[in-house]
């Protein structure tokens, strides 16, 4: 009897025979798998994935008769079978969730779709396995990779297992692809720049800045030269660097050096906010020579409908990074690494043998600290990843158990790439910081006075999005611009580009925003205001005064708003330590934020650093893995309690009315509506629906509508009528 694999047409001479489809699926993982020296555990498990095929009943399901076959359990039926001890639990993950996805070992609240039930009876697939070639049948177990030999720093099971899956599923995804779908296969991106092309074209773009002059100018030349020296290096790096002293291109230099010197496959920067990415990929793409390398990977990202053969590329090399640079967000990144599903983890596996840049990484989120560092250390010291932690604000990421306080995910060396930090930030020192009122607290009246009293152009930043819209009020309206994420991503988009070129073309403009514009957003602004926050919030939002350095001194001007959110009341009062006449001179010092952020750290305690207890569903013992369990409590962003609505601005009502009665293009219509999201609380959500103000979107559950245009304000965005009961929503910092 014939076994096939997969069928396309009715001809079944033409199908593809199952025995090619394992043998492909299992060279193709062990190749992604060779990088971190699984390559005979990756190559098993692509040989024995599909063995359930052999079943009968498959074959007859592949002529069409309607018939449920399980063919994802006598792959892991076999490993117990022959008494592989310590493998048997490993394979079982790969192969029977290599459709379902990695489960939890136990019952637990998993039920049903735990690991160990399905493990039990292997011999319910000897019927099965019988009907399998001996070749594929007769194989040794695999030796263990090489980093299993070093006692002292022994890998993680759970993140060598997901590794692991990642191979095995992208590998079956590639193989499918190519056998079923020849036009998809042929659109994925190839031949892709090689590191030594882009450094080259890299080095012959930066060489026309040369002998740049000004102090600005002159402090990013070093920066530049050192990181270029450091790339000689390995292990794990910081890089220093105050706002404006040209970290991004520098951080460029490091990764393309380093790769081409260390043979690393690809570099992939890791940033906060979305629209960073669209900065950063911009920045990257100028580069002549670039246009083609860079991938953007965020849920913002939507193409011209002229982009068709752009858009299809990189939508393919989306779903495993398949790029020589990957600019993708904190979410993507680590709730990949800590998926559970085959769609999420078929990246992974490109991650192994790259230079990570982590920007920002103050921004790494303290609820999730431990597992994020764990990961960052994991992929360093057993997937041949050199991560380097980039920010003008650095955390204290190493081991440490000073302070009753144990660390023990970070890294027990970081190289700083910058060999005087503390001397970089007085050179580069271009803002003054003062304190309104002797940081008392002040009204939102009395501020709009000291506001309107300022003779240049201001950025002020709050907390809260309900004190951004009251201050903007108070303010003249021809010179006040509103920023917070009331308005939704296009529109704020569209008052970044009105902010930059008013400011260009010299109008005097008051900007007030929630925090959203601090990291990395490009704005510079002789005067900055700063409702009081955490110590690298406030650095944060200093970076936006004087970027430029064409003042001798800009003024960034702290101050105590009448009401405090309660997240930020912590990291605020540590701040107030720093704010005192006597250490205003030195606050911005690199020292001063390592002494910050290692109170900041005992002050929120270990359990508070790994809330959702996501390192304990991980313990480094087979029979207690809890995969799917970390899946789900793994979110960055606790988005449960909130809906994204679509907001009535420009063209989005016209993609909803495309969206219902074009349903074939459904999935390109909705990346577009992204953009014109709005994330509002359920309850609030609710009562606009029943008062008519919003619809659901008939066909796509969960997708609302706010069809009433006098509810989305050209100045402030999303605004409830006096009706709706408020929700404290204000209280999110952006």
């Amino acid at each position: 009897m014939n076994y096939y694999a997969h069928s396309n047409t009715e001809d079944p001479s033409r199908w593809q025979p199952l025995e090619d489809h394992l043998e492909q699926v299992a060279e193709l993982a062990a190749q992604f798998a060779r990088p971190f020296g699984g390559e005979e555990w990756a190559r098993l498990a692509g040989l024995w994935h599909d063995l359930g095929k052999y079943h009968p009943d498959f074959q007859r399901k592949l002529k069409g008769e309607s018939i449920r076959v399980v063919h994802s359990e006598a792959g892991g039926h076999l490993v117990s079978l022959k008494e592989w001890r310590g493998m048997d639990v490993i394979f079982s993950w790969l192969i029977m969730g290599h459709h379902a996805g990695l489960a939890d070992y136990g019952a637990g609240d998993a039920g049903g779709k735990a690991l160990e039930p399905k493990m039990r009876h292997p011999e319910k697939s000897n019927d099965v396995l019988s009907n399998v070639p001996a070749i594929i049948l007769d194989q040794i177990p695999p030796v263990k990779p090489p980093m299993f030999a070093n006692a002292d720093r022994y890998p993680d099971q759970a993140f060598f297992v997901r590794m692991l899956y990642s191979c095995l599923v992208d590998a079956d995804f590639l193989d499918t692809e190519a056998f079923m779908d020849a036009s998809r296969k042929a659109a994925r991106p190839n031949n892709p720049a090689s590191m030594e092309e882009l450094l080259s074209c890299f080095d012959a773009h930066m060489a026309r800045f040369d002998g740049a002059e000004g102090t600005v100018n002159q402090c990013r030349a070093q920066v530049l030269a050192q990181c270029r020296a450091a790339a000689e290096q390995a292990g794990a790096f910081s890089l220093t660097v105050p706002t404006g002293g040209g970290k991004t291109l520098a951080s460029l230099a490091f990764a393309l050096r380093h790769a081409v010197k260390h043979q690393k496959r690809r570099i992939i920067y890791v940033i906060p906010y979305t629209s960073i990415i669209e900065q950063t990929a911009e920045v990257f793409r100028s580069i002549p020579g670039f246009e083609d390398a860079v991938l953007e990977h965020h849920s913002n990202l939507v193409f011209d409908d002229d982009q068709e053969i752009a858009e299809k590329r990189a939508r393919l090399a989306m779903e495993n990074w398949d790029a020589p640079i990957v600019v993708t967000t904190n979410v993507q990144f680590f709730e990949s690494l800590y998926a559970n599903r085959s769609s999420r983890c078929r990246k992974l596996h490109n991650i192994a043998n790259s230079v990570v840049i982590f920007d920002e990484a103050q921004c790494l989120p303290p609820a999730f600290l431990r597992p994020c560092v764990f990961a960052i250390r994991e992929l360093a010291r057993h997937y041949g990843v050199t991560p380097v932690l980039c920010t003008a604000t650095q955390p204290v990421l190493t081991e440490t158990k000073s302070f009753d306080f144990e660390f023990t995910e970070g890294f027990k060396q970081v190289t700083e790439i910058i060999d005087k930090p503390n001397a970089l930030s007085q050179q580069l020192a271009r803002v003054q910081v003062e304190v309104l009122n002797e940081l008392n607290p002040v009204d939102l009246a009395v501020l709009a006075d000291q506001l309107k009293a300022e003779c240049s152009s201001l950025l002020c930043i709050v907390n809260r999005k309900a004190d951004a819209r009251a201050l903007a009020e108070r303010l003249p309206g021809e010179n006040t611009i509103h920023l917070s994420t009331n308005l939704c991503a296009a529109h704020r988009f569209e008052v970044l580009s009105e902010i930059r070129q008013r400011l260009k073309c010299g109008e005097h403009l008051l900007v007030i925003s929630t925090s959203l514009v601090e990291a990395g957003v490009d704005l510079d602004f002789p005067v900055v205001y700063r409702a009081l926050a955490g110590l690298d919030s406030i650095a944060q939002a200093a970076g936006r005064c004087n970027r430029e350095g064409k003042l001798k001194m800009g003024r960034t001007v702290v101050f105590m708003p009448g009401k405090q959110p309660d997240y930020v009341k912590p990291a605020a009062s540590l701040a107030l330590n720093y704010l005192k006449p006597d250490r205003l001179n030195r606050i911005f010092l690199p020292e001063t934020f390592r002494a910050y952020f290692k109170q900041y750290f005992f002050m929120k305690g270990t359990q508070a650093l790994d809330q959702k207890g996501i390192r304990e569903l991980l313990p480094n013992e087979t029979a207690a893995i809890r995969f799917q369990t970390a899946a789900e409590r793994f979110r960055l962003i606790d988005s449960d309690w909130q809906l994204p609505v679509i907001m009535p601005f420009r063209e989005a009502s016209e993609l909803v009315d495309q969206l219902l009665t074009r349903k074939w293009e459904a999935k390109a219509i909705c990346r577009k509506l992204q953009r014109y999201t709005v994330n509002i609380s359920k309850r609030v959500v609710d009562q606009l629906v029943d008062q008519d103000y919003a619809r659901p979107v008939e066909g796509f559950e969960g997708m609302v509508f706010l069809h009433t245009r006098q509810l989305y304000d050209e100045r402030f965005g999303f605004i409830p009528p006096d009706s709706i009961e408020s929700f404290n929503s204000e209280e999110l910092v952006i």
